[in-house]
């Protein structure tokens, strides 16, 4: 079987390392499996759960543009249509106010005729869609229940990563996508600027009886962040951000009692709430990596940027990274060039990085002004909202890359 765990090797070469079976490095794989590539994938979960992903709460917002790579990489049509939901328009509110910042539903996407502004999928659907994506591919093999716990790249030509049971792995390129928190970013000697939120995101899905419109909508109210991703009419994703001291006061709630306080938070805008899901809770921490590359080796998904989810960019990039990577590496393949020369990595830095730098410090101090509940603060926040909504040259930058 193509994509399966490999364990009866003691060790192997290939061409391509890939740490991470993730979204981002399985997208990876499957970007660069058709070139013939031996590709290798080492994963700490088991082979079950890339087969089978859990839920996990998180509902991903998809660009027109990731749709498209998506598509590319087979990934979009192994997502049952019915699990695919439009996000028509959005709009943000400030504290308690009436007053909205509305990002209408588009009339075109990327040069074609569009009715939405990006699309949401559940993050697990999407981990699924990756894996059948690349399990058919004979080269890309997966070593699950594995970790590594050792990287060295000062050979000229190669790159060894050491696993946790002593076996060794030697390739042209080593690209790391684990985590935001990534321990091969570490043994890689890249450095990174972390941001700790103080913040706890905790997710659920709530039905209620007032459709939602298919409208997302972000509540910065005082004291927590609210955001409402609407999937089915009357099936919504709530996000609340809160200080991690009153993190446990919310995830100690009884699911009347959360819908109770969802309703509340929202005045009722959506009618009757009943919490028809799990609850999970997450670390606020955002992270930019201060290189995407090093010797013989490359960054992707969170491992080079991991966003504050407010802006929904997050995977987005990391699909950004893969197509950009994937496109250097396969043309350097066609040419017969070296895949992990500083030549092609500094590339791929230069083509991604000054976006991601962009929007990773914006969103920063975005969401550092509108968490902020001074006075001054708030009058501010009031301020940004209202000439975000009246100059059509800003609101159509905002709207461009909320639509990719």
């Amino acid at each position: 079987m193509a994509a399966n765990n490999v364990s009866s090797y003691s060790d192997k070469e290939t061409d391509v390392i890939i740490v991470g079976a993730g979204p981002a490095g399985l997208s990876l794989a499957r970007a660069l499996a058709p070139s013939g590539l031996s590709i290798t994938v080492v994963e700490k979960q088991e082979m079950a759960v890339l087969a089978h992903p859990p839920f996990d709460g998180r509902e991903i917002a998809l660009t027109h543009y990731s749709k498209e790579l998506m598509q590319q990489l087979d990934m979009w049509d192994k997502i049952a249509p019915d699990e695919i939901y439009p996000l028509r328009d959005a709009k943000v509110i400030n504290g308690y106010s009436n007053y909205q910042l509305h990002f209408e539903q588009p009339t075109m996407a990327r040069g074609k005729p569009a009715n939405t502004l990006g699309f949401l999928i559940s993050n697990h659907n999407i981990r699924r869609a990756a894996y059948e994506a690349v399990k058919a591919f004979n080269n890309v093999n997966i070593i699950t229940g594995h970790s590594i716990i050792d990287v060295k790249n000062d050979h000229a030509n190669q790159i060894e990563a050491k696993l946790d049971d002593g076996r060794l792995i030697k390739g042209k390129l080593l690209v790391a996508a684990d985590s935001r928190f990534s321990n091969t970013r570490r043994q890689l000697g890249v450095s990174a600027q972390i941001h700790d939120f103080g913040r706890t995101v905790i997710v659920f899905r709530m039905q209620h009886t007032l459709s939602n419109q298919h409208t997302a909508l972000e509540c910065f109210h005082y004291g927590r962040t609210l955001a409402l991703l609407p999937l089915e009419e009357n099936l919504t994703n709530c996000v609340v951000t809160i200080n991690n001291e009153h993190a446990g006061d919310i995830l100690a709630m009884s699911p009347a009692e959360l819908a109770a306080d969802i309703t509340q938070q929202l005045k009722g805008k959506l009618g009757e709430m009943h919490l028809v899901s799990t609850v999970h809770h997450y670390p606020l921490v955002g992270v930019h990596a201060n290189a995407f590359y090093a010797q013989r080796s490359a960054l992707i998904g969170d491992v080079a940027v991991g966003m504050h989810p407010v802006t929904a960019h997050g995977f987005n990039l990391g699909l950004s990274g893969v197509g950009i990577l994937s496109k250097l590496i396969n043309e350097a393949v066609s040419k017969g060039k070296d895949i992990g020369s500083q030549t092609l990595l500094a590339q791929y830095q230069r083509q991604h990085m000054p976006h991601t730098r962009i929007l990773y410090h914006g969103t920063n101090a975005m969401v550092s002004l509108f968490t902020n509940d001074s006075h001054p603060a708030r009058l501010m926040r009031s301020l940004v909202l209202r000439i975000s909504n009246n100059l059509p040259p800003v609101k159509k930058l905002i709207s461009k890359q909320l639509t990719g």
